[in-house]
């Protein structure tokens, strides 16, 4: 289980997001999430064979393709789709891996945990980054951490 420190130190210190499944149309949620993160100072890399760019940033057929340093592997596939994706991901030296809202996979966790990767699984980054730097509060929505204060 994540915690909240982990999430939060995972994304305060990685900037850099390969979306595996990104889609390019508007209404699909990898899209809104990569949207979100994006406008809120991430960089996206979209990985997806189907599409040339989306989110005006090239996209890659697959994680071995980026020719740049990716800091989180952000999934939105199938489950059973993740151990081939978690080993391209430590093929790449990513830093965690990360499974969206219903994707969970045991391999891909200790695929994950033998490369020394940060993993997370069944959790939506963009969802996080709100709840944990400020983002869902503004909407009254219980983020389950009283403070005053802002997050630095």
């Amino acid at each position: 289980m994540s915690t909240i420190s982990h999430l939060r130190r995972i994304l305060k210190d990685n900037h850099t997001i390969a979306v595996v499944g990104l889609s390019a149309d508007w209404y699909r949620p990898s899209y809104f999430a990569a949207k979100y993160m994006q406008e809120h100072g991430f960089r996206i890399i979209p990985v997806n064979p189907k599409y040339t760019e989306i989110l005006g940033e090239r996209c890659y057929p697959d994680l071995s393709s980026i020719p740049d340093k990716v800091d989180i592997v952000d999934v939105f596939r199938k489950s059973e789709d993740c151990a081939p994706i978690a080993k391209q991901a430590a093929a790449i030296g990513a830093k965690a891996l990360w499974l969206q809202i219903g994707v969970m996979n045991d391999d891909a966790r200790r695929i994950a945990d033998a490369a020394g990767m940060d993993f997370v699984q069944n959790r939506c980054v963009k969802i996080e980054y709100a709840r944990l730097f400020g983002g869902l509060s503004w909407f009254g929505v219980n983020t389950r951490i009283i403070s005053a204060r802002r997050p630095v």
